[in-house]
C-alpha cells in the first residue's frame, strides 16, 4: 500500500502548496511512483500543475459521484487528482455519519499503484483537513521562522492529538519544515531554536534542511513547473532536495 503523506498547516503563507508539490516531485525524481492530492480549494497545487480547470477533481471523490482512479490527471512530473473551488462548502455537503474516512477510503482503491501519496490541505482545521490526517500515515508542517508559525504549531497539534485518539492512531508526525528562512537574521535563528524546543515538546523534529526565501520558487509557480525542472542549480532546489533525502531516510525506503 502506498505511504501516505499529508502536508498540513492551518496558517497561510508557509509554502504548505509548494512543499507539497516539490515533494511529490522529488520523490518522483527518485524512482518512485507518486500521486498529489489537491484538498484545497484554492487550488494552488492544481495551478501550478496546469490543472486548475480540469473537468474532474477530487470533489468528485468526496460526493461519491467517481471512483479516484477516474480523477487521476497524468502530470508532466507526478499524477494529480485536482482541487475544486466548490471544496469551500465541504463541511456543509459532508455531513453524513463516517465523513472523516472519506479520503481514506478513497486511496485503499488505488491498490499498489503507488509507491507515495501526497497530499496538500487547506489553511484550516475543517473536514478536509481531517479526512487527509485521517487517511495518512505521516503529517509534515511548514513553518516559517516567526512568531504566528510558533502559536499555529500549538493549536494544529491538537487537532492531529484529536485524530490520533479517535480516527487515525497510528499518525505521525514527521517534523517541521523551517520555510522562508534567513540565516542572516537573529530572529529567524531564535526562533528556530524555539521550533526545536516546540518540536521536541511534541515529540518530533525540526528537518534538517531550511527553505530560504527564493525569487526562483514564484518564477517556477509562474512558469507552472517545479523548482527541480525550473533551476536545479538554484540554492533552494538544494534546499528541497536536502528536505526530499531526509524524508526518504527518515521512512528507510
Amino acid at each position: 500500500m502506498s505511504k501516505v503523506i499529508t502536508v498540513i498547516n492551518q496558517k497561510g503563507g508557509v509554502g504548505k502548496s509548494t512543499t507539497a508539490h516539490t515533494l511529490g516531485v522529488g520523490l518522483k525524481n527518485k524512482g518512485y511512483d507518486v500521486l498529489l492530492i489537491d484538498l484545497d480549494a484554492q487550488s494552488n497545487l492544481s495551478y501550478i500543475t496546469d490543472l486548475e480547470n480540469a473537468q474532474k477533481s477530487v470533489i468528485d471523490i468526496l460526493m461519491g459521484n467517481e471512483d479516484i482512479n477516474d480523477c487521476i490527471y497524468k502530470g508532466e512530473s507526478c499524477d494529480i487528482i485536482p482541487s475544486n473551488t466548490r471544496l469551500s462548502s465541504a463541511d456543509i455537503f459532508l455531513s453524513e455519519t463516517g465523513k472523516e474516512y472519506k479520503i481514506k477510503e478513497a486511496i485503499s482503491n488505488l491498490g499498489d499503484k503507488y509507491d507515495f501519496v501526497v497530499i496538500d490541505t487547506p489553511p484550516a482545521l475543517g473536514i478536509l483537513t481531517i479526512n487527509a490526517l485521517t487517511a495518512s500515515d505521516y503529517c509534515i508542517i511548514p513553518a516559517g521562522a516567526d512568531i504566528l508559525s510558533l502559536q499555529g504549531i500549538g493549536q494544529l497539534y491538537s487537532t492531529i492529538d484529536a485524530v490520533k485518539k479517535y480516527t487515525n492512531r497510528d499518525l505521525k508526525i514527521m517534523g517541521i519544515l523551517i520555510t522562508r528562512y534567513n540565516s542572516r537574521t537573529i530572529l529567524s535563528r531564535d526562533l528556530t531554536d524555539m521550533l526545536v524546543e516546540t518540536a521536541e515538546s511534541l515529540k518530533t523534529k525540526v528537518f534538517d534542511a531550511k527553505i530560504r526565501e527564493a525569487v526562483a520558487i514564484k518564477e517556477s509557480q509562474i512558469s507552472k513547473t517545479d523548482i527541480f525542472s525550473y533551476d536545479n542549480n538554484s540554492k533552494v532546489a538544494r534546499d528541497y532536495q536536502d528536505f526530499v533525502n531526509e524524508v526518504v531516510e527518515s521512512l528507510e525506503v
